[in-house]
């Protein structure tokens, strides 16, 4: 594959700046579809969105620099978006978070553990592509119910039929832009849709003003939950990090193939460790965990640009992001409908 920039090149401050920009919106719009997760009054959601952007940003940097050195985009793991939804949903009103961070951080220190030594090369024999295709259906599968209630919310009913038309009309039209367009702009058919989308919402209904307040009008405490174990809860999170760990490592070899490098298995158990570490410090902070997504090869092919480097200023934007709280408030009122329309793509795409 003939690339403008390679791995290791340093691009020209102009270049830099637009590839760093489309990653950085990128970046952006992974991070967006999941903070929906958080629970609490708006002061704790808008800090929640924060220490999931801080927490984003730091990973993009790290893995870029010293993880699995390849131009990868790092958000939240959609397997555990899966296992925080049902673990929410299961203890009802009695909503105990505890147990599924602490979970999360013991996932971590598996995966970390995972990637010393030779285990992931053992490991891989078991990943078959029919184990790897049906993890990835299931996670999809297990998402419906929170996407259909995301789309159509038992509170607002009177707004069921516009979730419908946006649904269909979304995702025709994303398919369709998906399909088409060609270059650095089909790379961005997920974040112009949430832009899009945004806009079209509010425009009908023009509640934006309440909503933005509600978010950028509040201050929360810092939040750290505290160690509690529950058996159950950690068997069903390491369950997710088998999907997890599937999703990290195809992501690398994936991206180490296509560019044809030569150290493929040592980027890999890097990528892995500091996906480990990284599961490690969010279940501490209380939010959910990194991986290395899978669509930087269509971006790569599109831009013709496969420098690391230009990540770098990516995750440094998501890091400022993260220490805006209006910011951060104008990311967390985006429209239910939107982030559902949007998981559903992602989903199928998938």
């Amino acid at each position: 594959m003939k690339l403008k920039y390679g791995i290791n090149d340093r691009p020209k401050t102009g270049d830099l700046i637009l590839y760093s920009l489309q990653w950085f919106i990128l970046s952006i719009a992974v991070v967006v579809t999941s903070i929906f997760i958080a629970t609490g009054s708006p002061a704790e959601r808008v800090l929640y969105a924060q220490k999931v952007f801080a927490l984003m940003g730091v990973a993009t940097i790290v893995q870029s620099l010293w993880g699995h050195r390849l131009p990868i985009v790092v958000g939240p793991a959609a397997v555990l978006l899966v296992g925080i939804i049902t673990a929410l949903a299961s203890q009802g009103e009695q909503i105990n978070t505890n147990k599924i961070y602490t979970a999360i951080a013991i996932g971590g220190m598996v995966i970390t553990a995972l990637s010393m030594g030779r285990w992931l090369e053992r490991l891989q024999a078991i990943f078959t592509p029919r184990t790897v295709v049906v993890i990835l259906m299931l996670i999809a599968f297990t998402l419906c119910p929170t996407i259909k209630n995301l789309i159509f919310p038992a509170a607002e009913i009177e707004r069921h039929i516009f979730g419908l038309l946006f649904t269909l009309l979304g995702i025709l039209a994303m398919a369709l832009a998906a399909a088409r367009l060609q270059g650095v702009i089909k790379s961005l058919v997920v974040p112009i849709a949430l832009f899009v989308g945004y806009v079209i919402y509010y425009g009908v209904y023009g509640d934006f003003g309440q909503v933005f307040e509600k978010y950028s009008h509040s201050e929360g405490d810092i939040f750290l939950p505290a160690i509690e174990f529950d058996g159950s809860m950690i068997i069903a999170f390491l369950l997710c990090y088998v999907a997890l760990l599937i999703n990290d490592i195809g992501s690398i070899q994936g991206l180490g193939a296509m560019l044809q490098t030569t150290d493929t298995d040592k980027r890999c158990r890097r990528g892995v460790g500091f996906t480990g570490i990284f599961n490690i410090i969010a279940g501490s902070l209380g939010i959910i965990g990194p991986v290395n997504f899978s669509m930087s090869p269509g971006v790569i092919g599109s831009s013709s640009c496969a420098s690391r480097y230009a990540l770098i200023p990516a995750g440094v934007g998501v890091v400022i992001c993260a220490l805006s709280p209006s910011l951060i408030a104008l990311f967390s009122a985006i429209p239910d409908p939107v982030i559902g329309v949007i998981l559903l793509y992602l989903m199928g795409t998938q």
